[in-house]
């Protein structure tokens, strides 16, 4: 599903993207190419947690610039555990309106409480895409830490339609929190 709409947005947006580039950025779990720069400032899921390799080099330097940052702030958030650092990596790339950006901004900003930031940029995440899989995990451990629990089983069986199963990590983190065996 992923590479599908990989290579949706490669032609609809007319990247230069070679098949190489394309296969490059399923196998690294990277973020979709960016649509256009979106810079709207807040009122202020890529998939697995897995340490991401670079991409291979494309012809296009601004999608080369753009991974860059993004696996720049990934590592920022979920390596150095350097929050405030990566949303301004991630900001800096200024393509807000990424659902793999906005998710990570979202994830970023719930870990350091800030809540309602979170939810923004959950929801402009799944604006974007509403079929992504770990903005919904992400935004479903954001509704059990609000105390929902029945929003985040609603979005528990989101995850799990999305995935076709119940054995891919977002489904199994979110359940792991929402039976209180797990933080996410």
């Amino acid at each position: 599903m992923r590479h599908i709409r990989l290579l949706a947005t490669t032609l609809v947006f007319g990247f230069a993207m070679s098949a190489a580039d394309i296969a490059s950025a399923m196998e690294t779990n990277s973020p979709a190419p960016p649509q256009q720069p979106q810079t709207q400032p807040p009122s202020q899921g890529h998939k697995a947690h897995t340490k991401k390799p670079k991409p291979k080099p494309s012809q296009n330097g601004a999608l080369d610039k753009f991974y860059a940052g993004y696996h720049t702030a990934y590592a920022q958030i979920y390596d150095k555990k350097d929050y405030a650092g990566g949303i301004a990596t991630l900001r800096a790339l200024g393509y807000d309106g990424n659902p793999d950006v906005a998710t990570l901004i979202g994830y970023a900003s719930r870990k350091l409480g800030r809540y309602d930031d979170a939810k923004y940029w959950y929801e402009k995440a799944l604006a974007a895409d509403p079929n992504h899989a770990l903005t919904w995990s992400y935004y479903g451990a954001w509704q059990a830490e609000q105390g929902n629990l029945l929003k985040a089983k609603d979005d528990l069986e989101k995850v799990r339609v999305i995935c076709g199963n119940t054995d891919c990590p977002e489904y199994k983190k979110l359940k792991g929190v929402i039976d209180g065996a797990a933080t996410y």
